[in-house]
């Protein structure tokens, strides 16, 4: 298994390419009053991670000793697999991995993101781990709601049906999904994709890292910056995400392979409501 220090070096330098299901609520701006006040959109996904090497850089401390950072660029590129080239999604940014230091007694890992809708984000670790088993993965509520829960946290009946009526009677994509699925119940909690990906894989190891925007303290500046449009009309307020790095043996060959899996959940806040945009994808490594 990896440790800390190792984390990066499984991510890259590699491209990881798979698919995955992305969910969001949008305003129906000028509905009138028998329509809907928002637009669920969903859609089966194509996606590329292409990470660069990792590098040092050094953070000159004037209080305590000069840290040296590793850093990995990222690019991820997320195409709707309805036509297989409309963009829906892409962002590069950096992975960043501090040693301990004064305000962080152990390792710490940080995501820098830029997207095209005008958000800047910085996360920071929360939790990682390993163990010789399958990923343990929780359920992830898309239903909107007026307060933010934590990510794995089951909230319902919360708001009436205008709200979750879409959720529970919208169809699927068409193609690009596992087989098999429930409708209703993958579009509550889009890691039913994930589940229904792994389900026949003999997975000996994960490695587990969660992330998220929130800060702990007043202290660590995290958090999401937008553009104003975004702020006045679907203000992105926070992230959270999960990631999943496995080692899965193969059962004809016993040789063994990486992938990725991953949830993310943004919230956005538009008609006093949080409403969580969550994406989901499963990951290998493409052939060089």
């Amino acid at each position: 298994m990896v440790n800390t220090v190792d984390l990066l070096d499984k991510l890259a330098p590699n491209t990881w390419t798979g698919t995955g299901f992305n969910l969001i609520a949008v305003p129906n701006r000028g509905a009138g009053p028998t329509d809907p006040l928002f637009r669920l959109l969903l859609s089966a996904t194509q996606e590329t991670l292409e990470f660069s090497k990792v590098t040092t850089a050094l953070d000159r401390g004037a209080k305590e000793p000069t840290v040296s950072l590793r850093t990995a660029r990222y690019l991820q590129t997320v195409i709707d697999s309805k036509d297989g080239k409309t963009v829906i999604h892409q962002e590069p940014g950096l992975w960043v991995h501090l040693p301990p230091t004064q305000e962080n007694m152990s390792d710490v890992f940080f995501r820098l993101a830029l997207t095209p809708h005008g958000d800047c984000l910085l996360a920071q670790s929360t939790f990682f781990g390993a163990t010789a088993a399958a990923p343990a993965i929780q359920p992830v509520n898309t239903f909107p709601f007026p307060a933010i829960p934590d990510i794995n946290t089951d909230l319902t009946g919360l708001l009436d049906a205008q709200y979750i009526d879409p959720y529970l009677h919208s169809p699927l994509p068409a193609k690009g999904l596992p087989e098999g699925l429930d409708a209703a119940m993958a579009i509550k909690d889009p890691t039913e994709v994930l589940r229904a990906m792994i389900k026949r894989q003999t997975i000996i190891e994960t490695d587990v890292i969660a992330i998220s925007t929130k800060s702990a303290t007043q202290s660590h500046r995290l958090g999401i910056v937008n553009i104003p449009f975004v702020t006045g009309n679907a203000n992105a307020i926070q992230m959270d995400a999960i990631i999943w790095l496995e080692t899965v043996k193969d059962g004809s060959s016993g040789q063994t392979f990486p992938q990725l899996q991953y949830v993310q959940r943004v919230i956005l806040n538009f008609d006093e409501i949080h409403w969580p945009h969550v994406s989901v994808a499963t990951l290998t490594l493409a052939k060089k």
